[in-house]
């Protein structure tokens, strides 16, 4: 079933962004705060986004539509939803703190060989503690590349719009995409809301699926649905090749990708996913996305490998907080993405994080081989058993007595990979917690100063 406010529009009607916004300068801020049925974004966020499927998820939280109800760690609103570094912007990673990294190790086990992880803990700003394991020993970032999609779009908007947040807004909330064959193929399901019928459906995009850009951001982000992350880079070149002239026609994108060469669609490519990581501080060979999520949008437009590693990944968490991530609107943005209001799973599904926002971001990838008294499950891979896991934490949600950043890149075979994340979830959450715990109690009995790593 198609969502009735999401899927609709007709792409040939002139972009209403070109009447209501030309030449307008926006100085002011704009509102301040900020895989499977995994969903981001406030649930007050839909006359400020579009995004309709907050306004089901929203029916069902005041008990006028049949759903599940929320965790209290669910519940903030937009203004809620905050970067909380903005004082603190020069702010850099800190010297690895050997007690922690080894409390941190101890949870891994034999495994640890298997594990690279990054853990700052930002809850005693003028004492960070960072954690490290093997963080700099990378592989694919899977979906966690999805965020770097992201940061793409949000920059090629900022170049566009420099001083325009409302145009950026406006162009988030109106452009139209149309699903196409570079959805193909992918099984992942996104949310739908008919506001007519007052039901939320799930299913896999099919082509001719219509919905706005910052629907799609939020189908990559929330539901991990590589067809909306394939859609999503598909626009996002032809936002950073026709400039401000965006959205163009579906026809007109048509023309645009069978009549450029391929060679020069790859180059394209390469520099709308790549340069914003460099212009925004970080190294793209330890950090990066090579190319489109589907089978089709690779062989449509050929990329490079992926890459990523902990260390990288928890500096991406740190810039966004401190509203660095191109600027404090495209940080904001994003991070109100990435704030889980449905149910969690793997790394944030822990009932220790209950109360607590999450904002989060995981990929895996397994595979198996035929194997005696072995059987292949989800998560159980023989021969890959890849799990990574990004995370915002501030526990409680509107207390924040804690706040922290995690990575977690696993590749533990024969195990479940999911549990074993949740699992690591609630043991590094118990740990800091008792450490500010203690600390606040016998503040005189502070740690030593941490050393290089």
């Amino acid at each position: 079933m198609r969502c009735a406010p999401e899927i609709a529009g007709d792409s040939h009607v002139p972009h209403p962004l070109r009447q209501a916004v030309k030449g307008v300068l926006v100085l002011a801020a704009l509102l301040l705060a900020g895989p499977p049925c995994t969903d981001g974004f406030p649930l007050d966020g839909y006359p400020y986004t579009g995004i309709a499927r907050l306004e089901g998820y929203r029916l069902v939280q005041e008990g006028r539509v049949r759903g599940a109800r929320l965790t209290s760690g669910a519940r903030l609103n937009m203004q809620e939803v905050d970067l909380r570094l903005l004082e603190q912007r020069e702010l850099a990673l800190p010297e690895q703190d050997p007690r922690f990294s080894d409390q941190v190790r101890r949870f891994l086990g034999s495994d640890a060989k298997r594990y690279g992880l990054a853990i700052l803990d930002l809850t005693d700003l003028g004492h960070p503690r960072y954690a490290e394991h093997r963080g700099t020993t990378g592989s694919s970032p899977g979906s966690i590349g999805k965020l770097i999609v992201a940061l793409g779009v949000f920059q090629a908007l900022a170049d566009i719009y420099p001083m325009d947040m409302e145009a950026r807004r406006m162009v988030l909330k109106t452009s139209m995409i149309t699903a196409d064959q570079f959805i193909v193929k992918d099984s992942h399901d996104v949310p739908l809301w008919n506001g007519q019928t007052r039901r939320l459906t799930y299913r896999p995009l099919k082509r001719g699926d219509r919905a706005s850009l910052w629907t799609y951001l939020d189908w990559m982000l929330s539901a991990s649905s590589n067809a909306a992350a394939s859609m999503v880079i598909k626009h996002l070149m032809l936002l950073v090749h026709y400039g401000a002239a965006y959205p163009v026609t579906d026809a007109e994108a048509a023309v645009f990708f069978r009549e450029t060469p391929r060679s020069e669609l790859s180059r394209l490519l390469k520099r709308v996913l790549q340069d914003p990581l460099s212009r925004n501080g970080m190294d793209v060979s330890q950090l990066r996305q090579g190319g489109f999520f589907t089978w089709k949008g690779k062989r449509l437009v050929p990329g490079t490998n992926s890459y990523a590693h902990p260390r990288a990944l928890v500096q991406f968490l740190l810039y966004l907080e401190q509203g660095k991530v191109v600027d404090i609107f495209s940080s904001r943005e994003i991070k109100r993405l990435l704030y889980m209001t449905q149910r969690r799973i793997r790394y944030a599904s822990h009932p220790a994080l209950s109360d607590a926002a999450v904002y989060f971001k995981s990929g895996s990838l397994y595979r198996c081989r035929e194997e005696a008294d072995f059987t292949c499950e989800k998560y159980h891979g023989n021969v890959e058993n890849r799990m990574n896991s990004v995370a915002i934490v501030e526990s409680p949600a509107r207390g924040r007595q804690l706040h922290y950043l995690v990575v977690v890149m696993s590749n533990v075979l024969r195990e479940n990979s999911a549990v074993a994340h949740q699992t690591l979830a609630m043991r590094v959450h118990r740990l800091i917690e008792a450490y500010h715990r203690q600390k606040k109690s016998a503040p005189e009995a502070s740690p030593a100063a941490p050393v290089g790593r």
